[in-house]
């Protein structure tokens, strides 16, 4: 992999991850924990975009993680549907 796309890849996911922690943040912790606090799902997430799931797939499984794998209570639908459009609106394409 070339430098520069190293570097796209780095950007796209700390992209997810800020969407995770500044807007989806099911745990609440936003500005009191690290930002890494839900590195575990970026490249769940990155997998789902790059494979261009559609919108409801992506809420599915925002869901899904939220409250099957991090046990935090279900957030508002609208929510979810708020913060997949900020997923789908990252760039995941590594070309230049």
């Amino acid at each position: 992999m070339s430098e520069q796309r190293a570097l796209k890849g780095r950007a796209i996911l700390s992209a997810i991850r800020r969407v995770l922690y500044r807007e989806w943040d099911p745990l609440e912790i936003c500005d009191v924990e690290s930002e890494a606090v839900y590195d575990p799902y970026v490249a769940n997430v990155y997998r789902l975009l790059a494979s261009k799931v559609p919108r409801e797939k992506l809420i599915v499984e925002l869901k899904h993680m939220q409250v099957e794998l991090i046990g935090a209570d279900f957030q508002k639908e609208k929510k979810l549907h708020l913060i997949a459009d900020s997923l789908m609106a990252i760039n995941v394409s590594l070309d230049t």
